[in-house]
Formats: C-alpha cells, structure tokens, sequence
C-alpha cells in the first residue's frame, strides 16, 4: 500500500529588501522608538512619545527609498513586530506598512490609508491619530436602527390592522 501523501503548507517567508537590515532596525529602535533618517529622529520620538501617553506601543521604521513592493514595507513591520511586539508603523516616501499585535487589523488599516502623506512625520501623526480616534459606537446605532424600524413596523401595522377593521364595520 503507498504511504498517504500529506500536504504541508509553509507560510511564504518574508520579503525583507536586501538593504534593510532587520538587527540594524530592531538596534536602532532599541533607544527610541524610531528607526529613520536623522532629520525626522527628534519629530517622530515625539510621535512615539504621545503614542505611549495615549497607551499605543508605537515603533517607527522609515525607509529613504521606495522598496521593489509596497507589500516589503508590511513584511518589515511584521518582522519587527515579532522581534519586539507592539505597533509598528513603516513608511518610505510613497508607501505605507503597519502590524500591530494589540490592535485591530481593520483599526490598523484603516488608520494606514490615513498615512500616505509622503512626509514621515505628518504620516506618522496622521496614524496615531486615526488609531486613538475613539471608534463610532456600533452596538448602539446598531440597537438604534433596530429600535427605529421595530417601531416603523409596529407603527405601520397598527395602521393597516385600522384600516381593515374600518373596512369590515363599513361592509
């Protein structure tokens, strides 16, 4: 009898682009927070620092140059988070990635498509701010809507259960 076969489904390694160095980033964040070019160091430590006050464990990668794929910048962040937990915000001049083992993936994207800015640090503010911005009360519109058309009905019914029993004392 021939051995069974099974099939083994490996997750697809990272993309990291040859010149970023995952140990140099995860040293460089060691400090501060943020791993990017020195002009946006001190504007982005400040972005971490209101992070933390708001209760997100922010990291910040910037990249000088666009990576082959705009999917790099999320497997950088993933890498990241995985070493050292967190949010992780990366960002080069035209693309955005994020992971976060705290937050929402909805939250998180959502707050991603808020960062293309292709200024680091009005992407990074733009970011933390979607991420802390209190989310809208579902479960109270959602008991609203259902309060609204259970009276509609209720309202519509009553009316056509007179209407009929017009009709009935008419006939």
């Amino acid at each position: 009898m021939p051995a069974a076969h099974s099939i083994v489904f490996h997750p697809a390694p990272a993309d990291i682009p040859p010149s970023v160095d995952i140990d140099t980033v995860l040293a460089d964040l060691a400090d501060d927070g943020v791993s990017a070019p020195a002009d946006d160091v001190a504007a982005l430590q400040a972005v971490v620092a209101r992070a933390n006050d708001e209760g997100v464990d922010l990291r910040i990668v910037v990249l000088a140059e666009n990576p082959a794929r705009d999917s790099q910048l999320r497997d950088i962040a993933t890498e990241v988070g995985v070493h050292d937990g967190g949010t992780v915000l990366v960002l080069s001049p035209n693309w955005v990635g994020t992971y976060s083992d705290s937050l929402s993936r909805v939250t998180v994207e959502d707050a991603q498509d808020r960062a293309y800015t292709g200024n680091a640090v009005d992407s990074a503010n733009q970011f933390l701010d979607a991420v802390v911005e209190p989310e809208a009360p579902y479960g109270l519109i959602t008991a609203g809507l259902v309060v609204v058309v259970g009276g509609a009905a209720a309202v519509t019914w009553a009316v056509r259960s007179r209407r009929l029993d017009r009709r009935r004392a008419e006939s």
